[in-house]
């Protein structure tokens, strides 16, 4: 399986809480829902779904992954909601217990063997095992070597500092732009294939 991250981001890296308000105050960050005004369904909304199209299964931290189950059940009848619902997801968390696992088809992964066990996971055949959001894991997949693809939903504001994906371990990392496509709105969605660690 191919591991490929996909992330809302301002221009300055900040990935946090693209959402809502309420999604992610840590730090004191309160820009959240920044993506709303730049937001359309056919490139934006189109990159998401692409995503997803090429997606066997989902992978999530804890935070990410409770936003997301106590959003996507509701909204049954929806082919984007009915395909998140169904498809296989993973969960890293050293805190959830099973008994919280209540969207259906979770997987919870130990956070002391998440590294090991995605990847096994990454070693299986199949189709993308897809991140999004997530910042925590997502930082710690390009760390470790263990992203494939970056697909960055690059919205034209800056948010002055929050959540980033970024490694900041000092090594040097060499990604291939794979698509590039901007909206009317001056969103860039780009896919950047990761090389090897420099």
């Amino acid at each position: 399986m191919r591991i490929v991250i996909c992330e809302f981001m301002s221009l300055d890296g900040v990935v946090q809480a693209p959402g809502g308000p309420e999604e992610d105050t840590e730090g004191g960050f309160a820009h959240g829902g920044w993506t709303h005004p730049f937001f359309d369904p056919e490139v934006v909304g189109g990159a998401w779904d692409g995503a997803l199209g090429k997606a066997d299964a989902l992978l999530y931290g804890r935070r990410t992954w409770k936003a997301m189950a106590g959003a996507w059940p509701d909204r049954a009848g929806d082919p984007f909601a009915d395909r998140m619902n169904a498809i296989r997801k993973y969960v890293v968390s050293a805190t959830l217990a099973e008994s919280e696992l209540t969207w259906e088809n979770t997987t919870l992964i130990a956070g002391g063997e998440a590294v090991a066990r995605i990847r096994e996971l990454r070693d299986t055949p199949g189709g993308d095992l897809l991140v999004m959001g997530s910042p925590t894991l997502a930082r710690t997949l390009l760390s470790e070597g263990l992203a494939d693809e970056l697909v960055l939903i690059v919205m034209p504001v800056l948010l002055g500092g929050g959540k980033t994906i970024f490694p900041g371990d000092g090594a040097k990392h060499t990604l291939e732009l794979v698509s590039a496509t901007t909206s009317g709105a001056g969103v860039n969605v780009c896919a950047y294939r990761v090389a090897e660690k420099d």
